[in-house]
Order: C-alpha cells, then sequence, then structure tokens
C-alpha cells in the first residue's frame, strides 16, 4: 500500500499538474477542478470540453498504470441550467453526484433560482448509525451522564462535517435516529419500561447538540477581494 502523502504527491504530477495545462491549452469554456486523494470533480461549461477532457485523462491514466474506478467515472449535466435544459429536451431532472461524503443536487431557491444543494450521503448516515448502536451496547450499563457524554461527542463531531447550508433535514434526522438509539439502548437494560419518547427528548435536551448550520455558503467562505499593490 502507498501511503495517502506518496499517492498526493504522485497524483500531483500525473493529474494536477497535466490538468492546469490541459486547462490553459484545450478547454474552449470555463473549467473547474476539485481533487482531494484520489477522487476529483471536474466542471466544464461545455460538453465538448467535458468529452474531449475524459478522453485525454483516460490516456493520461493508461500511461502511469491507472484506470477510472469503473463505478464512480460518470459525464453528467449537472449545474445552473441543466434543469431547464434537460425540459426543453424533453428529459428527466439532472443526475445527482456524490463527494467527500455528501450528495450534489441540483436545487431551487424559495425565490425559483438556481440553488447547489449538498447532502450527507444515505450510505454514510447508515454506517454511522450501525457503528453507534454497536458502541451503545457495549455501553449499555454505563451510567446514563456517561453515555451522554461520549453520545455529545459523537453528535458534536457529526455536525462538524456536515452542519453546511441545505443540510438541515439531515441533521436533524441524523440526531432523532441517534436519540432512538439511545432510548432502545436504556429499554433494553431496564425492566421498566420508563423511557418513553418524552423522557427521552429531555435527555437528548441535556446531552445532544442541536442541529444548525455551522458551515457558510461556499461563496462567503471562499470569497476573495482584488487590493492594489
Amino acid at each position: 500500500m502507498i501511503s495517502p502523502l506518496l499517492a498526493n504527491i504522485y497524483l500531483h504530477y500525473v493529474f494536477d499538474l497535466w490538468a492546469q495545462r490541459w486547462r490553459q491549452r484545450e478547454a474552449t469554456g470555463d473549467m473547474i477542478i476539485v481533487r482531494y486523494a484520489d477522487d476529483a470533480i471536474v466542471g466544464f461549461e461545455r460538453e465538448g470540453d467535458a468529452r474531449r477532457f475524459l478522453d485525454a485523462m483516460r490516456a493520461r491514466l493508461e500511461e502511469f498504470a491507472l484506470s477510472f474506478h469503473p463505478d464512480k467515472t460518470r459525464l453528467i449535466e449537472f449545474g445552473r441550467f441543466a434543469a431547464v435544459d434537460r425540459k426543453g429536451r424533453g428529459l428527466s431532472k439532472p443526475e445527482t453526484f456524490t463527494f467527500l461524503g455528501f450528495t450534489f443536487i441540483c436545487g431551487t431557491s424559495r425565490q425559483g433560482r438556481f440553488l447547489l444543494k449538498r447532502k450527507t450521503r444515505r450510505d454514510r448516515v447508515r454506517a454511522k448509525l450501525k457503528d453507534i448502536k454497536k458502541e451503545l451496547r457495549q455501553r449499555m450499563h454505563w451510567p446514563i451522564p456517561e453515555q451522554g457524554k461520549w453520545l455529545r461527542q459523537i453528535v458534536t463531531g457529526h455536525f462538524a462535517y456536515y452542519a453546511v447550508p441545505t443540510n438541515s433535514r439531515a441533521l436533524s434526522a441524523f440526531r432523532h435516529h441517534v436519540t432512538d438509539l439511545w432510548r432502545r439502548t436504556l429499554r433494553r437494560r431496564s425492566q421498566r419500561d420508563g423511557f418513553t419518547w418524552d423522557r427521552m427528548t429531555k435527555l437528548a435536551g441535556a446531552w445532544l447538540p442541536n442541529p444548525h448550520i455551522l458551515h457558510p455558503w461556499p461563496d462567503e467562505r471562499f470569497a476573495v477581494e482584488n487590493h492594489p499593490r
């Protein structure tokens, strides 16, 4: 196995620098590149550029005995005008894609304007809840305050990453499922069924953070101002 650090250095020369040169020399419209480790998203203003880049990138990777992941590599229509253009051609709404734990969706704001939506990947949530359920059973006989402290750390960590704009429902659902797993664990260890939803709501309110957006919108986070020298 190659270390993540060496893999990043390798891909910097194999992909990053090459893709930058391709953008400067070959692209006929706007082009954006986002890469994290061995996952990358490349966006194009023009479909022709996207298809030519895909072919060129496939040939580039073959030179280094690398290849695309067959299940992750897709060419899709996405972005500000995708929904309108597809509707005009009698097609369904734009496809979604996943990247870094999120599902990206072409949505609209309350004013009807294009809005890029990010939702927590469902498979990531299911896997996380499965782990929490397993860990809770091992901590079944811990005092409730100790369980609460542990769960608070878990939920806080989850929110620290996934609390982005447009993801509020997924955050609320995650907290709800964690509360339900906690309730089931407490009921399993108690001979008396005293852990009603009313009691669990109060218990969760005492220990689990409420969902709220922690990260700014991308245009605020990455805003750049030009200053004269």
